[in-house]
């Protein structure tokens, strides 16, 4: 009776609990958000590493494969991408007939294809707060303020709904914390209850009491080799998501293979049985991903297999692969090098801001207190504050070690950062008058940096480029057999998936004839970064007279569009005025629209190009001042982006 009720409840917490009101509308208002959508487009990875190229397989179209997913080099493992982002896109390719015959509603438009997946990831990442909670619940830890400190956070409103691999990273590292901590929480207690019943046993004078107790000994559940499968599973799954996943994995796995380890029924017996059972765990996942890689990539083929033709040249192992490629610096000098301390000195404050200063402090009086010899005041090693503790700083200062850094790469540190700090924000009962108002200051603080956090990458950074594909596609649409030609510049990649441009690569059949043929593209996408204004003229200029040329021989219409930053207009005209024959005209507009690549300059009091578009071009020289407001306000208008139509000038 004494196991069935005490022991194994003690073990297995499954009380409810009610999760407050404001956490309820911060997920509402996290999908809320997604439906908008948002607009901002934070980094080309969010497109190319993932959903482009998945894109590409399920629907057969014109995709943009970055050099990440070449086959003679893949670094890109396709299974984890597949699993998360192909559920909603054949949600989509097999409603779309049905919808758009019953109800013409057409799914294949840039809205729904941003959407959907988006809302699907955004469903998943609620397991990022479901991690979060179970934990807070499993120690008898506050989990309404941290959950609500959690779901305000714009990493999660806005990182969180995004088809990063950080994303995914995010979720494998808050699911593996979790499990360890079960793990670790039932090992504590039938470590201690086994420990009782030895001293018991130990202390029994007759033969009836120790086989009682012998018996209670041998009812205890099993506990070493907890989730081992499940596990090594995630480790081995994160790692060929992204292998910067061994540093995050680490530390928790660190702590499950040390669970008990100094009490009298754990030694390093268990330890090394743990170690081997893991990694013989995880083999079985490891051949599946390299299978899947091997055959995507067409290293292995249906046919090497019946002819028994394998060799090792027909196996591809990403993470390796990735692991070579990072490890030459001309690589990475080719992503940008960054100072090994950006992370700890750039990235935690901008995408933890309060929360990560609360850190820095907190860290600061533990280090002190280790230096001074205290302790007593510092968090056992074995307890779930250092669980919590090395999981957050061991992955920062593996990261930090790699020249190029970039904020996403932190963002799954925020599910311990989140519980060792969150509560540090909330005032108690035994804080003082004066520390309660700053706790109540540090809060408010918080929201207001997550909400103009949230505008500025959710719908500025970049945000002019969403809704113009949304143009372009319906550009393209209503003008079959058009040639467009699409010039970027001081912009991210427009996401080619989004235009479901028909698919030049595949071959169709003619009915009637039997020929085989391909389709000839017809939408050409050039993006030139940051090209000085001459050199991308002379190639706009290139374009033109091609365009021209096709016009006249074949009769092939085209449209020319150079999208540019508003911050870059006087550069445009100026540039488009020494060519004669051309005629650049203002096509879309779209604003707010925020490029650090052209960072407006601040309007000066004779800044004439601020009265007009045109002013420029006119010969009238007439001087007008500029008021203070009038320039902040031209000023602000110059974060949008211009698009511009590229025509012959028309003489008659």
């Amino acid at each position: 009776m004494f196991l069935k009720t005490n022991l194994f409840k003690a073990i297995n917490f499954k009380n409810p609990v009610k999760l407050p009101l404001s956490y309820w509308i911060l997920v509402c208002i996290r999908f809320m958000l997604t439906l908008l959508p948002q607009s901002g487009y934070i980094h080309p990875d969010e497109f190319f590493q993932n959903v482009e190229v998945i894109a590409g397989d399920i629907f057969t179209i014109d995709v943009a494969r970055t050099w990440e997913f070449n086959p003679q080099f893949p670094i890109r493992n396709i299974f984890i991408p597949k699993i998360i982002l192909g559920p909603p896109l054949n949600f989509i390719r097999i409603i779309h007939p049905f919808m758009k015959y019953y109800f013409n509603i057409d799914l294949r438009t840039p809205y729904f294809l941003i959407t959907i997946p988006r809302l699907f990831i955004c469903l998943l990442s609620l397991i990022n707060d479901y991690c979060l909670y179970k934990i807070c619940v499993l120690y008898g830890q506050n989990f309404r303020n941290r959950l609500k400190l959690f779901a305000s956070s714009y990493v999660v409103l806005v990182y969180c709904c995004r088809s990063f691999s950080n994303t995914f990273e995010m979720m494998f590292f808050s699911v593996l914390l979790l499990l360890v901590a079960e793990c670790m929480h039932k090992s504590d207690k039938v470590i201690y209850h086994n420990e009782f019943l030895n001293e018991k046993y130990d202390q029994a004078t007759t033969p009836v009491e120790k086989v009682k107790i012998f018996k209670l000994m041998t009812h205890l559940p099993n506990h070493s080799l907890n989730f081992v499968v499940i596990l090594a599973s995630i480790v081995v799954l994160g790692i060929f998501n992204r292998p910067t996943f061994v540093g995050f994995a680490f530390p928790p796995i660190f702590f499950w293979l040390h669970r008990g380890l100094g009490s009298k029924v754990v030694g390093f017996k268990d330890f090394h049985y743990r170690i081997i059972t893991l990694i013989i765990s995880g083999i079985p996942i490891f051949l599946l991903l390299i299978l899947i890689d091997s055959s995507y990539y067409g290293y292995l083929t249906m046919a090497d297999i019946d002819m028994l033709k394998i060799s090792w040249d027909n196996w591809v192992v990403t993470p390796l692969n990735f692991l070579r490629y990072n490890s030459d610096m001309k690589n990475l000098n080719a992503h940008g090098l960054h100072p090994r301390w950006l992370h700890v000195a750039v990235n935690i404050p901008l995408l933890f801001n309060v929360l990560g200063f609360t850190a820095f402090i907190m860290l600061f009086i533990q280090t002190y207190r280790f230096a001074r010899g205290k302790y007593s005041k510092l968090p056992k090693i074995q307890s779930i504050t250092g669980l919590m503790l090395f999981s957050l700083i061991i992955p920062v200062a593996i990261l930090s070690l790699f020249p190029h850094q970039e904020a996403r790469f932190i963002l799954p540190v925020l599910t311990p950062l989140v519980y060792l700090y969150g509560n540090h924000l909330y005032p108690n009962d035994s804080d003082g008058p004066n520390f309660r108002r700053l706790k109540k200051m540090l809060l408010y603080l918080w929201y207001a940096i997550n909400v103009m956090l949230t505008i500025f990458f959710g719908f500025i950074h970049q945000g002019g480029l969403y809704p113009f594909t949304r143009s372009l596609h319906t550009e393209i649409k209503n003008n079959y057999g058009y040639h467009f030609h699409i010039i970027t510049t001081h912009s991210y990649s427009i996401p080619t998936y989004l235009l479901q441009l028909e698919s030049t690569t595949n071959i169709y059949k003619d009915k009637k004839t039997g020929h085989s043929y391909r389709l000839a593209p017809t939408t050409f996408i050039n993006k030139y970064g940051s090209m000085p204004m001459r050199e991308l003229f002379l190639t706009v200029n290139d374009v033109l007279s091609n365009a021209e040329m096709l016009l006249h021989k074949r009769k092939r219409k085209y449209r020319i569009y150079i999208a540019s930053p508003c911050s870059l207009e006087r550069k445009i005209r100026h540039e488009a005025n020494k060519y004669n024959y051309m005629q650049v005209t203002e096509e879309f507009m779209y604003y707010p629209h925020f490029c650090s690549e052209a960072f407006p300059e601040f309007p000066k009091e004779h800044d004439q190009f601020c009265l007009g578009h045109n002013s420029t071009q006119t010969k009238q020289s007439q001087a007008v001042d500029l008021t203070m407001l009038q320039r902040i306000s031209c000023f602000l208008r110059r974060f949008c982006l211009r698009v511009y139509r590229v025509s012959p000038k028309n003489y008659s």
